[in-house]
């Protein structure tokens, strides 16, 4: 199955880890690993709930990636996304080479601006900006919106540099850098490809000069309309930055109602005839048994034959 843009049509598997267990999460990952079919896994970078009851267990993403690269074998893995805010770059592009080397080369570098000011409602989430309690429990300040996609910008210079450099120095508004030695360097050279999410015009920009993938949420966050209007967008900045919009991968999050199949497989079928190849479908705590297999039966297999 190929998209509008001639790339193939793949899926990956989300596992929000709010309320839920390590063994929970294990669990899906190492049914999907054996389920070529689903080509990645992903988890989210949160350090508390943002939905619902402000109590239960959250894990920390990175470390629990390491753990869940240690008990894989084939899946591709990463963050939808990093948090730009809550690790200095050196540091993450350290955290980031270690979960490389743990996988065998399987990491996607994903990235996002990470927590800003933002209004009520923003991004298809009502109420209030859920960063603002999330960051003030942990001793982390939101930024101005130009401000982040400024650090952002900085940050995908850093690992890039500590990639493929043996000594690196960076100089920069937010981080300066002196004599960074990072080994080993990553199983992927010059390093994992490189998601960003988001669909504000500056972080669009960021996509079209830096990104391999290009990831925003869909429905019900983003409507269908939306999300299309983003991606010509998009396209508009690799016409500006002189590159080929076809060579970035276009990635769509979409959260699965486990009730209701034939419609999750109607709107990622609209999702792939608007030009998206890489659908992430997300899983809601508690995860029935055998999720994995559910979602290879009910929606991948069935879009990949044309129905509906």
């Amino acid at each position: 199955m190929t998209g509008r843009t001639g790339h193939p049509v793949t899926f990956g598997i989300k596992t929000t880890p709010m309320r839920v267990t390590y063994d929970e999460i294990l669990r899906v990952w190492q049914e999907a690993d054996d389920l070529p079919d689903i080509a990645d896994a992903w988890l989210w970078d949160h350090l508390a709930p943002i939905a619902g009851p402000k109590d239960g267990q959250i894990l920390e993403g990175w470390t629990l990636l390491a753990a869940l690269a240690a008990r894989t074998r084939r899946l591709r893995l990463g963050l939808l996304v990093t948090s730009n805010r809550f690790r200095p770059p050196a540091v993450l592009g350290k955290i980031a080479t270690t979960v490389d080397v743990i996988s065998g080369g399987r990491l996607i570098m994903g990235l996002g601006v990470g927590g800003t000011h933002q209004p009520p409602g923003a991004g298809g989430v009502a109420g209030e900006n859920p960063a603002v309690a999330e960051y003030a429990a942990h001793g982390l300040t939101l930024v101005p919106p130009a401000e982040g996609i400024a650090r952002l910008a900085e940050t995908i210079a850093i690992l890039k540099g500590m990639w493929t450099q043996d000594v690196f120095d960076f100089q920069g508004r937010f981080h300066t850098l002196t004599g960074t030695r990072s080994e080993p360097k990553p199983v992927q050279r010059p390093g994992p490809p490189l998601l960003i999410g988001g669909w504000g015009d500056r972080t669009l920009r960021l996509v079209a000069e830096h990104a391999d993938i290009w990831n925003i949420p869909g429905p019900p966050h983003n409507a269908l309309e939306r999300v299309a209007e983003r991606a010509r967008v998009l396209d508009a900045h690799c016409v500006s930055v002189g590159r080929d919009p076809r060579t970035i991968t276009r990635s769509v999050q979409y959260i699965v109602s486990y009730e209701d199949p034939a419609a999750d497989r109607r709107t990622v079928a609209e999702l792939v005839e608007a030009g998206f190849t890489h659908i992430v479908l997300s899983l809601r705590g508690p995860y029935p048994p055998r999720a994995a297999r559910w979602l290879l039966d009910e929606i991948i297999v069935p879009v990949r034959e044309g129905a509906r």
